[in-house]
């Protein structure tokens, strides 16, 4: 098993990579506000000609998460791009090179699915009209097997599904058993092709990858920081990128009695075991610039008069 180099901060691996991709609720805020000391390694970062990505699973296009992370204190000029699934999956179905056709079949808890609503697509309430599935979650009152029938007609007309944010529902321990991952599991049970929008899968990935890669930056210039080992670490080190944990995130709870450096490793390890053994490269208490180190490229650049 390899060893997790433990960081004092993002400093202490600012110049390895050119690539940042940073999750956002559990490692830049709390749903509420930007972390205390997030503001500032941003501006370092962006200081410093680093390509920075935020990268999230919310169903809710780049506009409106631009907006709300102005509110939370996190401004436009400290990071590069904002790729969410919502977004990704309204340039997908807007692409009509993509094969999924005009109408569609939505599963979902809600009577509508807003981030497609103002698309050039048509909601059909009848399967057989239906050119592909969108699955959000099951509707209010039913149960998986009340839409298996639903989802063998799909198979049987050989319908594509899209499964938006599949992540929602393991972080959501019981309501697994009603979320999309469940419902697209059962789908591919039947032979359908689904296509995942959201970490950890391959799709959502790529498509930081292509931006970094419009910027002369490849994978192995590119570093994931997140708090989550099954979508954030597990979906980097699948798209060949290097990882970064933050411990204050979605695992806290393994760290919760941790009272020094070996502790850490015996808690990782652990985590890690869990996860086949994947390991993420660094580990941060929380995100933040740390320390400077005693070289010029960690200097600020002072601006020409």
């Amino acid at each position: 098993m390899n060893k997790t180099k433990f960081c004092a901060g993002v400093s202490d691996i600012s110049d390895s990579y050119m690539g940042f991709i940073l999750d956002l609720w559990g490692v830049l805020h709390n749903g509420k506000k930007a972390f205390d000391d997030v503001p500032y390694a941003l501006k370092e970062l962006s200081a410093r000609g680093k390509t920075v990505i935020l990268l999230s699973n919310a169903a809710i296009d780049a506009k409106d998460m631009k907006a709300r992370l102005k509110k939370m204190g996190i401004t436009p000029t400290m990071y590069s791009k904002i790729i969410t699934a919502g977004q990704y999956l309204r340039d997908l179905l807007s692409n009509e090179e993509s094969g999924f056709g005009k109408k569609y079949y939505l599963i979902s808890p809600e009577d509508n699915y807003p981030i497609i609503n103002d698309l050039d697509l048509e909601r059909v309430d009848d399967i057989k009209e239906a050119d592909f599935l969108v699955i959000v979650g099951l509707p209010k009152g039913q149960y998986l097997d009340d839409v298996t029938p639903i989802l063998r007609k799909g198979v049987q007309r050989h319908l594509k599904a899209v499964c938006l944010n599949p992540d929602s529902l393991s972080l959501l321990g019981a309501a697994y058993l009603g979320g999309p991952n469940a419902i697209a599991s059962k789908y591919k049970d039947f032979g359908g092709i689904v296509e995942y929008i959201g970490k950890p899968y391959k799709p959502i990935y790529k498509a930081c990858v292509d931006f970094l890669q419009e910027n002369d930056i490849f994978p192995g210039d590119t570093v994931m920081v997140g708090d989550t080992m099954a979508h954030d670490i597990l979906g980097a080190s699948l798209a060949g990128m290097d990882t970064c944990l933050v411990r204050t995130g979605i695992h806290a709870a393994a760290f919760k009695n941790c009272q020094g450096p070996a502790d850490v490793d015996r808690a990782l390890n652990i985590l890690s075991t869990q996860y086949n053994n994947l390991r993420p490269k660094y580990l941060l208490e929380n995100f933040k610039w740390g320390k400077a180190l005693p070289d010029r490229k960690h200097k600020r650049r002072r601006k020409l008069l």
